[in-house]
């Protein structure tokens, strides 16, 4: 991050701007980036879109499936019922 301000810092210099605009300049566009990083991130939590909520996601998924693979046709039945019965309620 340092080494990206650095590196647009002497870019400006040498396009022709001195070097205190060079430095405002590079400090603004730093600042933008990270804010820009800040509400990415932000988004990500929000939606739940970050590598440990696709884990986790993929996990319980695994886990369902194996249990259901585990069940007898009438289990199954019945916890279809049980379902049904909650969504009325």
């Amino acid at each position: 991050m340092f080494a990206m301000g650095g590196i647009l810092y002497i870019i400006l210099q040498k396009t022709g701007l001195d070097s205190a605009s060079a430095g405002i300049w590079s400090q603004a566009v730093l600042v933008g980036g990270v804010i820009g990083w800040i509400f990415t991130y932000l988004f990500r939590v929000a939606t739940d879109n970050m590598t440990y909520g696709k884990q986790r996601k993929d996990y319980e998924d695994a886990v369902f499936k194996k249990r259901l693979e585990a069940m007898t046709p009438e289990e199954i039945a019945q916890m279809q019922r049980e379902i049904e019965e909650e969504k009325t309620k």
